[in-house]
């Protein structure tokens, strides 16, 4: 327990502090609660308050916010599917190894029992991360939504309130949305163009695109998060390879 005591405390920068703060806080105590009896108030050093200048995300940052935006959709349908607590699972599996996933999923059944305000979640997100960790977050929220292999209507409007209080343009939320809940417009949905777009312009959305969703770019927020984006970079890659294939292009 020293270990997860630890990455609620300031080990996780930001996030320890605000509204994320408060809600861990009290998923933890919640914990303690329900293994020994006695109290818990988070009482140690939160850095990267409001009103303080951005410090770069860290990996406890990123699988924070990740714990308390999952909740929020895997709820919003008024229940929470064993697809979905596998998925995130088996992201902090690799991320953190099985003993400390188990100890982050109890958080994680905790934060599930509370309700609390997305929009100033999301802000405290917008405010501290940088906007390609932001994106990360979306596609592994559609990954959590679709794990069941449907796209519930709910658990979209919630992924979509949260990617306003995120800051994502409507350009990208559909771009993501467009690699998990398939039409026949998704590789043009990804590319962020339409299919009245000419050969010049759909290279030129590929070069941009490809420089927004790089890997290297959420690098810094741990290996599988890089992973993850490696992921996302193949889908943006396989959609310019469709379309260049329906016309003929080399």
């Amino acid at each position: 327990m020293a270990k997860f005591l630890k990455w609620i405390g300031g080990g996780i920068g930001w996030a320890a502090g605000g509204p994320i703060g408060a809600i861990l806080g009290f998923a933890f105590g919640s914990m303690i609660d329900g293994m020994q009896s006695g109290e818990y108030a988070y009482d140690g050093p939160v850095t990267g308050m409001m009103g303080g200048p951005r410090a770069p995300t860290q990996p406890g940052d990123f699988t924070a916010s990740l714990l308390v935006l999952s909740a929020a959709v895997m709820k919003s349908d008024s229940k929470v599917l064993k697809s979905e607590l596998d998925y995130v699972k088996q992201f902090l599996i690799l991320q953190f190894g099985v003993h400390e996933a188990e100890r982050q999923l109890l958080m994680l059944r905790e934060i599930l029992k509370q309700e609390y305000d997305l929009t100033t979640v999301s802000s405290q997100i917008r405010r501290y991360m940088e906007y390609a960790g932001r994106l990360q977050l979306l596609h592994f929220l559609f990954g959590i939504a679709l794990a069941d292999q449907e796209a519930n209507p709910r658990e979209i409007e919630t992924i979509e309130t949260i990617s306003r209080g995120l800051g994502i343009s409507s350009a990208d939320f559909g771009s993501v949305k467009a690699m998990f809940v398939k039409d026949t417009a998704s590789a043009y949905k990804i590319l962020e163009i339409t299919p009245d777009a000419s050969d010049e312009e759909l290279k030129k959305a590929y070069r941009r695109m490809a420089l927004k969703y790089h890997p290297d770019r959420v690098s810094q927020m741990g290996e599988d998060v890089e992973k993850a984006a490696k992921l996302k970079f193949q889908e943006l890659q396989a959609a310019y390879e469709q379309i260049k294939k329906q016309r003929g292009l080399n």
